[in-house]
């Protein structure tokens, strides 16, 4: 079957390897759709924090159940799923205490192991998430989506509070779109304003800030003065992470679902006098995954408006290295295999 491997930084190659043999609990997935990450685009940088070389990138799937095969659920060959695409041990203290999302052992697909860039994955089958009645497209929005929804959901956003999230990439719009069904006012902020415009039309987005034209003065406006009780970062920037704490309501609390390998600092009598929670959202868990799962179905969240670019997987390695160019306008591109 045909692959694609990333050996090191800057580099993407075609290889053919044997496809997978079934394992007991494990299920051969056929892959229709790969979405590119950013974890992706930082591991093809070589800026990804968890990450080794030679890697099989891709970790948000659209796939179908390969032919021959019933899984214990009782999915049917060709029956449309995506999976959880990270494994925990089950057995560490974040496991035992509900949080596979954040075990000490975690092996994510794509980063730990190598990934879905490929035409076949084995995977275990408690990972399968039912698509029924969604599209590849929708599939491969699953995960990502997830990201955001998880953010929301440890952050305890509330309805009518105001909401900053900052970064209006794919991970921030799904933060955008699970805290508006919470009930927040959300303020979108990024540098780049045809993202901030984009937030606004297709992740309604309640207030726009661009990042380099005064944010506290603006926000001060928007919130009369109080400032926001909830911050989620989806930059992974060092200066928009640090930046939040001057934005944050007394009593507020922040959240951090971007990576990045740098430290990071506030002024602590700034953060002090606030009583700031700070914390941060790795990955996602199944009950994340079904929330988005229940409101692609019911038309709340428009994963569709994500996608601007579809490529070929065949011209991947080449064309690759494009996505990452700013001039592309890449809103998120998902690799087609059928």
């Amino acid at each position: 079957m045909k692959q694609i491997i990333c050996p090191e930084p800057g580099k993407l190659e075609r290889r053919e390897v044997a496809p997978p043999i079934a394992e007991p609990g494990k299920v051969i997935l056929k892959v229709k759709r790969i979405g590119v990450c950013g974890t992706d685009l930082h591991a093809y940088e070589g800026t990804q924090p968890f990450f080794t070389y030679p890697r099989v990138l891709g970790h948000e799937l659209a796939c179908e159940i390969a032919s021959g095969q019933d899984t214990y659920l009782k999915f049917k060959a060709g029956h449309p799923v995506t999976f959880i695409p990270y494994f925990p041990c089950n057995t560490c203290i974040a496991c035992r205490n509900g949080k596979p999302n954040c075990c000490t052992k975690i092996q994510g697909a794509g980063v730990h192991i190598d990934g879905g860039m490929t035409e076949y994955i084995l995977v275990p089958e408690y990972a399968l998430i039912d698509g029924e009645g969604l599209t590849p497209d929708d599939l491969a929005m699953v995960e990502p989506m997830a990201i955001g929804a998880h953010a929301v959901r440890i952050t305890e956003i509330r309805s009518d509070e105001f909401v900053l999230i900052t970064g209006a990439g794919p991970i921030g719009l799904g933060v955008m779109a699970f805290a508006k069904i919470n009930g927040a006012k959300v303020i979108a902020m990024d540098v780049n304003n045809a993202r901030l415009e984009f937030a606004k039309k297709y992740f309604k987005a309640d207030f726009t800030v661009n990042a380099l034209d005064n944010p506290a003065g603006q926000i001060a406006q928007i919130t009369g003065g109080e400032m926001v009780t909830a911050v989620i970062d989806a930059t992974g920037n060092k200066r928009a992470i640090e930046g939040g704490l001057e934005l944050l309501a007394h009593g507020g609390r922040i959240t951090m679902v971007g990576i990045q390998k740098e430290s990071f600092s506030f002024n602590h009598p700034e953060f002090h006098k606030r009583e700031t929670t700070l914390r941060s959202s790795r990955n996602a868990t199944r009950e994340d995954f079904n929330n988005v799962v229940e409101n692609i179905r019911n038309g709340k969240i428009n994963v569709s408006a994500l996608i601007s670019h579809h490529v070929a997987f065949d011209s991947l390695p080449e064309l690759f290295p494009q996505l990452l160019d700013p001039k592309m306008g890449v809103i998120k591109a998902v690799i087609q295999l059928d």
